[in-house]
């Protein structure tokens, strides 16, 4: 083969640079608009595939019309003719020495199964929290390499603030540790006996970072709504756009006075306050109980949860008694008793066999049926979130309960229910809360005080 010798028209940002240079396991590049996330992606993708002959990238957007518009588009600018043939049956971009940069879409969940027998050595994702943690997982299950290869399959994300994966890809890679840092872990091999360590790193990137961008950008941004800017403009992972709780404040100042914040330090509730045990199950997907108590004046307390989950949205799949023998001994070790359970009531359903209630109810733990109107209960969490007057919220969560501070402001709305939450992100807390708040409903909505945007 005749060597070819040519300049890519690309100087990457000092932000680019480290997505290029880094060889970090997982990474993740963005957090704000307009930081050069679609250019990073395809250039890394090229550079790797010229680098290590014969490997393959798989190029992933949500939607085809999303691929079409970004990564596509910037691929089919962004390569030199010289280097490589776009075929437009197959979405892909053959280059000269045996590497092929694939294009793909991932709408649904069950989409990902189209990719069973796609052997992925780069895997790049544009816009990662428009996917769920179902896809992601299965995706990185598609990973790997011959040893005539000689490399090592890695993955390259990109992500704003937002969207159904907003609270798993947060937990994944932002609340690790600080930015810019390759934080390192271990996944354990069964089959092998062993140990192996993975790393994952983030890269915050903001518009101000690219020099390519024009001021007009950074005055447009400026003029959008503070969770929208404050999402796209400054990359923060705790207000975007579609949030459905934006109520919801965590102030750690307030910690000890619980005011203008939902979350506190953690207490018991004095005696005398009632006590509740709210409930929804999952088996693949986590299951859920929170622990709650109501003050004479009828505000609520979040005090306890138990979250069955080995990762962001995915279960520690425990049979219903499993659960409730851990129901049991908490509050056992807790010395509590005369506590009100309430549970989702599709736990009732019976026509498969005995229900998950009644296993449960056989190991000792009993819930009433939850009411599981959805629009209502979603009502009832806005009105609690409220302040009042003085600063206080109707509903107060203590700092123990690390999932529900979590995923509760990390939920957003359903693209086609837009009055309700989208199932499809980490909802099994909220459910849970949802039962509990409609057995003590709060009556009409609590007066504000006028600062309330800026509590």
């Amino acid at each position: 083969m005749n060597e070819i010798r040519l300049r890519l028209d690309y100087v990457p940002t000092e932000r680019q640079r480290l997505f290029h240079q880094t060889e970090a396991d997982e990474v993740l590049y963005g957090g704000a608009a307009g930081g050069g996330k679609t250019k990073a992606v395809v250039m890394d993708a090229l550079m790797r595939c010229l680098r290590h002959a014969g490997t393959q990238a798989y190029l992933f957007r949500r939607t085809y019309r999303e691929l079409k518009d970004t990564v596509l588009g910037e691929a089919l600018k962004s390569v030199p003719a010289e280097i490589g043939e776009y075929h437009a049956g197959d979405y892909e971009l053959r280059l000269i020495n045996g590497s092929i940069m694939r294009f793909r879409h991932c709408q649904f969940d069950e989409d990902r199964i189209k990719y069973q027998g796609a052997e992925i050595q780069w895997l790049y994702i544009d816009e990662l929290t428009h996917f769920t943690k179902t896809v992601y997982d299965f995706l990185k299950s598609r990973m790997r390499a011959r040893k005539e290869l000689g490399v090592r399959p890695l993955v390259r994300a990109t992500a704003n603030p937002g969207g159904t994966g907003h609270a798993w890809v947060r937990a994944h890679f932002i609340d690790r540790g600080a930015p810019e840092k390759e934080h390192v872990f271990e996944v354990w091999s069964r089959t092998l006996g062993r140990a192996q360590k993975r790393s994952v790193l983030y890269i915050p990137a903001l518009c101000t970072d690219n020099p390519h961008l024009g001021p007009d950008y950074i005055f447009e941004l400026e003029q959008k709504p503070r969770a929208l800017r404050d999402a796209l403009l400054h990359g923060k992972w705790d207000a975007f756009e579609g949030q459905v709780f934006t109520e919801w404040r965590d102030d750690p100042a307030h910690y000890a006075d619980g005011i203008g914040t939902h979350v506190i330090d953690d207490f018991r509730p004095p005696e005398g306050w009632t006590r509740y045990r709210a409930f929804d199950f999952g088996f693949a997907r986590p299951f859920a109980v929170l622990w709650a108590a109501v003050d004479p004046d009828g505000r609520a307390y979040v005090y306890r949860e138990l979250y069955g989950a080995s990762a962001p949205d995915e279960g520690v799949r425990l049979t219903p008694a499993e659960i409730a023998r851990a129901i049991v001994q908490t509050e056992r070790d807790a010395k509590e008793a005369g506590v009100i359970g309430v549970a989702d009531p599709s736990i009732w359903d019976a026509s498969r066999g005995e229900s998950i209630a009644e296993q449960m109810a056989a190991a000792g733990v009993y819930f009433k049926k939850g009411e599981n109107a959805r629009i209502a209960g979603k009502m009832q969490v806005h009105r609690r979130l409220a302040f009042d007057e003085g600063g206080r919220p109707g509903l107060y969560v203590t700092r123990g309960c690390r999932h529900t501070i979590r995923t509760l402001p990390a939920l957003v709305y359903d693209p086609m229910r837009p009055e309700d939450v989208d199932t499809a992100g980490e909802d099994h807390i909220y459910d849970a809360l949802r039962y509990f708040l409609m057995l003590r409903p709060a009556g009409p909505e609590r007066p504000r005080r006028a600062r309330a945007e800026g509590i």
